[in-house]
Formats: C-alpha cells, sequence, structure tokens
C-alpha cells in the first residue's frame, strides 16, 4: 500500500538519521585531527622536595644536618649529592644528613599514580678545611642527678634479643619503666659532670637489661673521621660495641645496607680456643666490615687491635676513617691504623662494598651474652657499665 511505503520509507531515514548523529558523536569524542586518541585525564604531580638544613643537634663550624620533605603522602623522595640529575633509581632518602664538604643536594618526590615532581636544587658551599671538627656529642650534664642522652640524637632498640646473635638481655629505652627495666636503674644515662653511661643490669635470676642507643633516623653521615673516647667492662658475657649501620637497612636489609664495626670488645681474658683471639694475657679490640649484594649473600673483614700493655678497661679513642673506596680503623690517635680495608680488596665483588651508597646511622651497645661472647657464667660481672665521654666526626 502507499500509505505502508511512506511509513516504512520514514522509519528507514530515521534510522540512518539516529545512526549519522551517533557517529557523529563517537568521532566528536575521540577528539580532533585523524588518528587523534584524546589526552585522557591530566595525571597530578608530587610536590617538589623540601631542603631545610640545621645545626641544633651537633653539626658545627659551618657544617650542617640536612633534611629532606614532601607534601606528597606517601611519596618517596630520591636525592644525588655530584651534582647529578636525580632519578628513581637514585639513592632513597631515609634520615637527615651532615653536610660538611662543598656540594650540591638535587632531590626529586616520586608517589604511584603521579608524575615525578620537578627538582629541588640546592648548592653548599662551607668551605671546611680537613681535620675540622664538624659533629659531636660531648654527653654533657651540668646538674647534680643523671640525665637522659639528647633525644635529637639518639633513639633505641628494644626489647629482649631484639637484633639476633643470640643474646640475653633486653634493652631498654632511658627512662623506662616497662619491666624488666627501672628508672631507679637505668641503662642509659649521663652522668653529673658528663659522660654517657651504658649499664648491664641483673634485677633478677636469668634476667639481664642493658641499652643500645642509635642515630637512625635521626642523624647520619657519609665519609668523614669518626671517633668515640670510651671506657669498657672486662667481663666475660659482656659485649659493648660501638659501629654503624647504613640507612638503607629499612629498604635492602642487611648486610646490604653495610655494617663498620669501629669498636667490638669481649673478654680478653678469656683463652686462645675462643675464636680469633689473640694469646692469653693480651687484651684486644676488633674492627670489622661487612657487606654483601644483597641481604644474602655477606661479605666481610675483620682485625684486631692488641699490643703489650693494652687495656680495654682504661681509656683509649677508637676511630674510623671514611673515605670513598676505603675504610680505616686506629685507636688513640689517627695516625695509629691497625686495619685498612678497601673496595679492591679481594672480599669484595664489583658489587658487594657498600659503603660508597649512603650515610650510615651510630649505634653505641652493651649487649649481654650472644653468639660471640658466650652466654652469663657465675664469673660475670654486674652491673657491668660501658663508659663514653664523646662521640666526634671531622672532615677528612
Amino acid at each position: 500500500m502507499p500509505g505502508d511505503i511512506f511509513i516504512m520509507s520514514f522509519f528507514s531515514d530515521f534510522r540512518i538519521r539516529l545512526v549519522v548523529a551517533a557517529a557523529f558523536v563517537l568521532l566528536a569524542g575521540c577528539g580532533s585531527g585523524s588518528g587523534s586518541t584524546g589526552t585522557g585525564p591530566t595525571q597530578p604531580q608530587a610536590a617538589a622536595p623540601t631542603i631545610t638544613t640545621s645545626t641544633s643537634n651537633g653539626a658545627q663550624n659551618s657544617a650542617v644536618i640536612v633534611s629532606l620533605a614532601t607534601a606528597t603522602s606517601g611519596a618517596t623522595i630520591y636525592y644525588t649529592l655530584d651534582g647529578s640529575t636525580p632519578s628513581t633509581s637514585s639513592q632513597v632518602y631515609q634520615a637527615p644528613f651532615l653536610v660538611a664538604s662543598n656540594l650540591t643536594v638535587n632531590a626529586i618526590a616520586a608517589a604511584t599514580g603521579e608524575t615525578n615532581s620537578t627538582v629541588t636544587t640546592q648548592a653548599f658551599t662551607p668551605n671546611i678545611a680537613s681535620g675540622t671538627l664538624v659533629w659531636s656529642d660531648e654527653f654533657s650534664n651540668t646538674g647534680t642527678s643523671n640525665a637522659l642522652p639528647s633525644a635529637t640524637n639518639w633513639t633505641y632498640d628494644v626489647g629482649t634479643d631484639c637484633c639476633g646473635n643470640d643474646e640475653q638481655e633486653t634493652y631498654c629505652a632511658a627512662g623506662s619503666s616497662t619491666s624488666p627495666c627501672n628508672t631507679a636503674n637505668p641503662n642509659a644515662y649521663i652522668a653529673p659532670g658528663g659522660g654517657l653511661n651504658i649499664v648491664a643490669e641483673n634485677p633478677s635470676a636469668g634476667v639481664y637489661t642493658s641499652a643500645r642507643l642509635k642515630s637512625q633516623g635521626l642523624f647520619s653521615f657519609e665519609y668523614g673521621r669518626i671517633e668515640a673516647k670510651m671506657l669498657l667492662p672486662e667481663s666475660t658475657a659482656m659485649w659493648p660495641a660501638f659501629w654503624l649501620l647504613g640507612n638503607s637497612i629499612s629498604t635492602i636489609s642487611w648486610p646490604a645496607c653495610g655494617e663498620l664495626d669501629i669498636m667490638e670488645h669481649i673478654d680478653g681474658s678469656d683463652p686462645p680456643s675462643a675464636a680469633g683471639n689473640p694469646p692469653e694475657g693480651y687484651d684486644w679490640i676488633a674492627g670489622s666490615v661487612h657487606g654483601g649484594a644483597s641481604s644474602s649473600a655477606e661479605e666481610s673483614e675483620s682485625e684486631q687491635y692488641t699490643t703489650s700493655g693494652f687495656s680495654a678497661a682504661a681509656w683509649h679513642t677508637y676511630g674510623m676513617i671514611w673515605m670513598k673506596g676505603e675504610i680505616e680503623y686506629y685507636v688513640d690517635s689517627p695516625s695509629n691504623i691497625y686495619a685498612t680495608y678497601k673496595s679492591t680488596d679481594s672480599a669484595w665483588s664489583p658489587t658487594a662494598w657498600p659503603f660508597d651508597a649512603g650515610p650510615q646511622f651510630i649505634i653505641l651497645n652493651l649487649a649481654v651474652g650472644g653468639s660471640w661472647p658466650g652466654n652469663v657464667t657465675p664469673a660475670t660481672v654486674f652491673p657491668s657499665t660501658m663508659q663514653v665521654q664523646y662521640v666526634r666526626i671531622y672532615t677528612n
């Protein structure tokens, strides 16, 4: 019928118009230009890091402690100190670090779902002479009662056998009253007149307490000369130590982060049968380096300092000279080097030497028992005290 043909033609034409209109909308949504796919939503950019400096916790003589931060929550900061442009393969910022030489800090922030920030840069030109004191904690106390170590320099590992080695002590934070810790018998304090005391106690049968101070997250440094003046306990099962760990331990673990043992000591009266001990009658300390290409591949070297008449129970200065590719340990004077370790030593593969990979933090502790000194015996002396007059860092 003619009417039917008209109606069919109308609907057919209407459908064609709808198809054409839909196609136009689709093409318009694809953007202009031949083959254009559009730009989509703009990805946010991480906030550029800020660089702040401080001298409030020990830096001196034109040296400063540098802190990096970003306003982007969850972002990681990467930085360089050699003038190069940082990337996500650069060093990860973990903690404030000492700047005591002429260098430029370049930093970026990176976060998941955001483009990397612009580069923040700041040049430092302190022009500090070699051998200058640039950081120290003198453990001063002008009061008449015990004082706590500086909270801007030191925090604490805590707990029973908190850190491996089958140690027997419970480490207590300064001022902690959590059992078995006791503020009446503190394990870490600065005595009137000055001097840090780290004390191992035996508060009850089979229970031992001590302290392990560290600058982790608060202060770190790379290269220079560091030393501490110390008087060590001479007793079976006592294990005093002055050492460093890489800031990167929180991301790549041990030993890849690097460990620098400036001074470790176990009872000098132990017989020669104890692993590596010098002949009986000679007191000694050990200086070691530990590293590795991964958290499961350790490389290490160790030397001992011993000389006729040396006693760790007397005051001595234990030090390290840290240069690029080289570590030296000394006792009492930087001229009295007894151990030298180099990245070219046969002990290290090209990827295992970690001591040019970033700053390290400081640790002072007195362990009780453990895999090296052995467990407490009836002859073990309590209380036993490790005394530290100061910790100082100088420029090379």
